[in-house]
């Protein structure tokens, strides 16, 4: 059977860090994935996160497995954050959902889920968007279809377009968008874009997907969360994909949550009780670490603000390497944008979509072994004091 399987292409963004670590080049600089990097070049780990690791351990007693949909504390939290405490969904218990291992199995189980209950439904996504989006809900057997969001030749929303492609959906269709940071354009709706785009939704009939993976990398916590509170608001049903790999740093230990807005408490249970079928053939359970620290952070107070204010740090890191980038472009005379650099500070969250062409991604890659994804985003979040220049020598060099 496996004598006459061709191999698979690369992951787009896990197989360009392959590369990456094979390439012998001392110098060599990996701005693919959304991974943060301090000014020396490391990933840190929260100080909120070993507290809460060392309390973990000291009073963690069993190893016992998690209830399908996981942790009922975790999700209670990751519910008050997304919507905020006082929505009145909450106390009308007319939200549920479910502890998954990441952002990733969130979405798949989204997938699963719609599947199961509207198996006709059409998913669709904004261009450009995550690579992973498309094959997640492509592999629930969903059908998957895109419309505009993003002007490349002008680095701005492509508003007008993406209201008239969404005036076309059909009732019941479900149409994905980020929470906030837009991956890869990091471009977001403002306030009262976001009210319109809820209001054709609702009169549409269609079930907004807000993945949420960087809540908190664009102003704050809080502020971050507008996007889809406005949503839950305005459309009846909503369904939320959170991660927590970023903003708490828990890139290896895979925790996410998949969050539901419903009409009822009645449709919630309703809604759980697929979620937990859909689950259980999957994954049956999650793994409990990760939703512990994130838990013992946002039940306590001191813990909370610890992690808030170290967010905000690399929040703001980020944003002066935004604006190093601009300054280090500019004195070398290139312009990625016929308008200048200054998109590029506009850009929120951890990527900057360059406008730079698969062609030249390419000759980065093999002329300066300077890896970024095929699109041309970047991630700024990988950029630091130590590898800015060669960066920016590297894309003035560029044929």
């Amino acid at each position: 059977m496996f004598e006459s399987v061709e191999p698979a292409p690369p992951d787009p963004i896990f197989g360009l860090n392959e590369a990456f670590k094979e390439d012998p080049n001392p110098v060599k600089v990996n701005l693919t994935a959304g991974i943060y990097l301090d000014e020396e070049g490391r990933t840190p780990v929260f100080a909120a996160v070993k507290t809460a690791e060392r309390r973990i351990l000291e009073e963690e007693s069993t190893k016992s497995y998690l209830g399908i949909p996981g942790s009922t504390d975790y999700v209670t939290q990751v519910q008050r954050l997304a919507l905020g405490r006082d929505h009145p969904a909450l106390a009308e218990a007319r939200v549920t959902g479910a502890h998954t291992p990441g952002g990733t199995g969130a979405l798949r189980v989204a997938g699963d889920f719609i599947r199961s209950i509207h198996p006709d439904a059409t998913v669709w996504l904004t261009n450009p968007t995550w690579v992973n989006h498309g094959p997640i809900f492509l592999a629930a057997g969903l059908e998957v279809r895109s419309f505009p969001y993003f002007d490349r030749d002008k680095h701005v929303l492509s508003y007008e377009e993406m209201l008239t492609a969404l005036t076309e959906i059909s009732a019941g269709d479900v149409v994905v968008l980020q929470g906030c940071c837009h991956n890869p354009s990091g471009t977001d709706p403002s306030t009262e874009q976001w009210r319109e785009i809820g209001e054709l939704l609702a009169n549409r009939g269609a079930l907004p997907l807000l993945d949420t993976a960087y809540q908190g990398f664009g102003d704050s916590v809080e502020e971050d969360a507008q996007g889809q509170r406005i949503l839950s608001e305005i459309v009846p049903e909503i369904l939320i994909c959170n991660s927590f790999s970023k903003n708490f740093g828990l890139y290896n230990e895979r925790v996410g949550a998949l969050i539901l807005v419903t009409t009822s408490s009645s449709a919630a249970q309703a809604a759980l009780s697929h979620l937990k079928r859909c689950i259980r053939a999957n994954y049956s359970n999650p793994p409990a670490h990760g939703s512990k620290i994130v838990t013992t952070v946002l039940e306590d107070e001191a813990l909370r603000q610890s992690w808030s204010e170290e967010l905000g740090r690399m929040r703001h890191r980020i944003r002066a390497a935004r604006e190093q980038f601009v300054e280090a472009l500019d004195e070398r005379g290139v312009h990625l944008a016929p308008g200048g650099n200054t998109f590029i500070t506009r850009q929120r969250g951890m990527f900057s979509f360059s406008g730079l062409s698969v062609d030249q991604v390419l000759e980065l890659k093999e002329k300066h072994s300077v890896y970024i994804v095929a699109s041309g985003r970047i991630s700024i979040a990988g950029m630091t004091p130590g590898n800015i220049d060669r960066v920016c020598d590297a894309i003035a060099a560029l044929g």
